[in-house]
């Protein structure tokens, strides 16, 4: 678990932290735009996660948009870093199958070569015959 993703705010210190009344932070909560840790005794745990994504819940409102519109750009953020994490795997697999298809071309051209040689030599032992 690295720093980021660590619950260890209690409600009040992270609500201090994201400049929102506790309050809010429970509403959000029960409309599904943030989903705090809980303690085996139940009290929420905010992680600097949580606190980075209450501060872009509050830009979001201030802005205008309503709270389906925040979740709806949340859930967007959240395909979109799916897709980025897709397509930086499919990247990768294909770096390396790039890598695989130059070593195989490489082997191909060195057995050409190889082959032509021994042509080469055999036409010089036994001339030319076609």
């Amino acid at each position: 678990m690295n720093e980021s993703t660590r619950a260890v705010f209690v409600i009040s210190v992270a609500a201090e932290l994201a400049g929102m009344h506790p309050q809010t932070l429970r509403i959000y909560e029960r409309k599904g735009l943030i989903d705090p840790f809980r303690t085996p005794g139940g009290t929420r745990r905010y992680s600097r996660e949580d606190i980075e994504r209450l501060q872009l819940i509050q830009e979001l409102t201030s802005q205008g948009l309503n709270l389906e519109g925040v979740r709806r750009v949340l859930a967007l953020q959240e395909e979109n870093r799916v897709l980025k994490r897709k397509v930086d795997r499919l990247r990768d697999k294909l770096d390396d199958l790039e890598d695989e298809m130059e070593q195989r071309l490489e082997e191909v051209r060195r057995s050409n070569r190889h082959e032509l040689v021994l042509r080469s030599q055999v036409r010089q032992l036994f001339g030319e015959e076609r």
